[in-house]
């Protein structure tokens, strides 16, 4: 037999909203009739249905996650799925379960994020950056639910990010270079149109100015994050000579594509070009040679998600976003 808080409350003798105060530890309970209550609760086996509770305590310890964009990145993404296991162990020591949102159907029937964060009555979103954001991730996040994006740059009266410094990832990179008397670099980016890909580019392009280093238009291109576009990019700057020194690629993805490429081209790593890529995937450490690169503290970044979409969930205040510093991590291809 099911029980509802209505039999709870029947057997003992009070109201529902008694039975409630007492299972939420509210204050103002006669302490007899809260025993009463306790004890017939253990007596039952009585747990209240998950509908129960969120009505009880107008909170479903539910997280929305959303992985956005029409293109977007999935469970196996090496880097996001990293921030993401952390971000999972977090908020699970808090008391939430994630929810995710599935958006396969999503541009076919013109759904709202907000209008089935409301059906789920979820606490509070963590959204996953991707590419060639939706509307409705702009109405998500200009609504009274709380969000918290990764590498999503948006601004929302419940919503603040965590993300790489990104500018000051390039010059990091850039400054290192030029410590080691490179003057001729070579840059890969990713989407024209990513906030990401133009964080890193700026910091890539203020840095060269600042140092005074030459920067080549013809040296610069664009890529997706992903191997093979970094594998073209390659293949456009080594069109004609003479070549770079080093080439920085904004991804790791994109740095493998390169070396690709530029083994390809009957050059040596990093003999002819030294090659730098970004995110530290677990990859950098086994290939040949060990890829160089800029680390990005994955864990870390899943953590301050999820700890400061539960100040949100329970603070009415604005939470400022969080920049986290990179780390150089020197290997084979840039020795």
């Amino acid at each position: 037999m099911n029980l509802t808080i209505r039999d709870i409350a029947k057997m003992a003798g009070v109201s529902p909203a008694t039975v409630s105060k007492i299972m939420n530890n509210y204050d103002g309970v006669n302490k007899n009739t809260k025993q009463k209550v306790l004890d017939i609760i253990q007596e039952t086996g009585y747990r209240p249905t998950f509908s129960a509770k969120s009505l009880a305590t107008k909170k479903s310890n539910l997280i929305g996650l959303i992985y956005a964009g029409k293109i977007n990145v999935d469970f196996t993404h090496p880097f996001f799925n990293k921030v993401m296991t952390s971000f999972k162990r977090i908020v699970g020591e808090l008391g939430y379960d994630i929810l995710m949102f599935s958006n396969e159907q999503f541009h076919q029937s013109n759904d709202s994020y907000l209008a089935r964060c409301r059906h789920f009555q979820v606490d509070g979103c963590l959204i996953i950056a991707g590419e060639e954001m939706e509307e409705a991730v702009y109405e998500l996040v200009q609504s009274e639910i709380p969000c918290v994006g990764v590498d999503l740059e948006f601004a929302g009266p419940k919503y603040s990010y965590v993300m790489t410094d990104n500018e000051k990832i390039s010059n990091t990179v850039v400054e290192h270079l030029y410590l080691q008397n490179i003057r001729d670099i070579a840059f890969i980016s990713g989407k024209q149109d990513s906030s990401i890909a133009r964080l890193r580019e700026q910091g890539f392009l203020h840095a060269m100015q600042q140092f005074g280093m030459e920067i080549k238009p013809e040296w610069v291109q664009h890529g997706d994050f992903f191997q093979e576009s970094g594998y073209q990019a390659m293949k456009r700057i080594l069109e004609k000579g003479p070549y770079p020194q080093a080439v920085f690629a904004a991804s790791d993805l994109m740095a493998f594509g390169a070396k690709q490429a530029i083994e390809e081209h009957g050059l040596q790593i990093p003999d002819d070009i030294r090659l730098i890529g970004c995110d530290d995937i677990d990859a950098c450490q086994f290939s040949t040679p060990q890829l160089t690169t800029v680390r990005q503290d994955k864990e870390k970044l899943g953590k301050l998600a999820a700890y400061l979409l539960n100040d949100l969930i329970n603070d009415a205040s604005e939470k400022q976003p969080i920049l986290v510093d990179p780390e150089l991590i020197i290997r084979e291809s840039c020795t």
